[in-house]
């Protein structure tokens, strides 16, 4: 064992290190040679270190936290759902859209939206509208109390995206139940629900290979999962149709978050990301060409499957819940006129109408 005088020599070591050294550095152990073996003692953190909330480790928190398993005797396994291609101007081409709300189902669909847009908002410091009208007066002021940073966008990106798969995989996993139930088939909408959600995770994933989260966003994701999947559970109950809606205008407030990340990479306010490249994680699932897998090309693969979402979201909210197919994996009889795909050639931000499909 060491001995005293030795722990308190290594911890003495430790403190006389300038602060620069601890907040520049990611945690590490303190360790002490007794000549047999090392001893981890504890995680060091000078106290003047800041706290970090809703914030990952290290200095930009951007590592790769994720290599290759070690498994030598298992293949690469493939996606359960193969991802689209997407052409370059399909990227490009994606629009901010807003549908209407028409009826009460809508109304309270977009009021439910809001009010989760306001707290993920005050939650993050992101403040969109008053950093635009502060910049018009004052534009050093308007960047120095809500400039969003590649830390604070990735943190958002992070949340996000862990709470975003649960409609898919609730409103999926409910449809199965009640199939089974009732001894009859789906029409298709099982199939599309799950692949939402598949998506989604691997959103997560794609970010999780950039930047940890600290113990505070999971602790906070934990919680926003359990509330929302209980809140999701019960209200698919009750009328999926506001459901759909709901997530409908949720994918519309991603649209628009992601557009403005890549406004302000174009604009030239997250300089690390100018260089930053995809993970090879992204580069397969999305089958990134070469030549086009910055950071900036996977914002816009992923504000495009959020389109997507937000269209299919939408046109199931206008069918029949019971009855009516799914359309986007239907068959057309003229396939060169547009209809709904799984793919983005034909999208429609503010989803199709029944009798368009039906």
């Amino acid at each position: 064992m060491a001995s005293r005088g030795a722990v308190k020599s290594a911890v003495a070591v430790h403190s006389q290190q300038p602060a620069a050294y601890f907040n520049n550095a990611i945690k590490s152990p303190l360790v002490i040679h007794t000549g047999r073996r090392p001893i981890c003692l504890a995680t060091y953190r000078h106290p003047t270190a800041s706290k970090r909330y809703f914030s990952g480790t290290g200095p930009s928190g951007i590592k790769e936290f994720f290599p290759e398993p070690n498994a030598p005797q298992t293949r690469i396994t493939q996606p359960a759902w193969k991802h689209p291609i997407y052409s370059q101007k399909q990227l490009e081409d994606i629009v901010i859209a807003h549908r209407q709300a028409k009826d009460w189902s809508d109304w309270v669909a977009l009021a439910a939206v809001r009010t989760l847009r306001w707290g993920l908002d005050l939650a993050t410091g992101y403040k969109h509208d008053k950093a635009v009208s502060l910049g018009k007066r004052d534009p050093q002021q308007a960047v120095q109390k809500y400039a969003m940073t590649e830390r604070k966008y990735m943190n958002r990106n992070i949340f996000l995206e862990s709470v975003a798969g649960v409609p898919g995989m609730v409103a999926g996993m409910l449809r199965h139940l009640r199939s089974m139930r009732r001894m009859r088939r789906d029409n298709g909408w099982i199939e599309t629900l799950l692949e939402e959600s598949y998506n989604e995770r691997m959103h997560l994933l794609t970010f999780l290979k950039m930047r940890e989260p600290g113990w505070f966003m999971r602790v906070m994701v934990l919680c926003a999962q359990g509330v929302f999947f209980n809140a999701m559970f019960v209200s698919y109950l009750v009328s999926p149709r506001t459901c759909h809606r709901f997530v409908g205008y949720l994918e519309e407030e991603a649209v628009l978050t992601y557009t403005r990340e890549i406004a302000d990479l174009d604009a030239g306010k997250l300089p690390e990301w100018e260089t930053m490249a995809a993970p090879d994680l992204a580069v397969k699932y999305w089958n990134m060409p070469e030549g086009y897998r910055t950071m900036r090309d996977l914002l816009l693969y992923i504000r495009a499957d959020e389109a997507k979402h937000r269209e299919v979201n939408h046109t199931l909210g206008n069918l029949d819940q019971d009855d009516d197919p799914n359309p986007f994996v239907s068959e057309y009889k003229d396939p060169s006129q547009p209809h709904p795909s799984k793919g983005i050639e034909y999208l429609k931000p503010t989803g199709w109408e029944r009798k368009e499909v039906i």
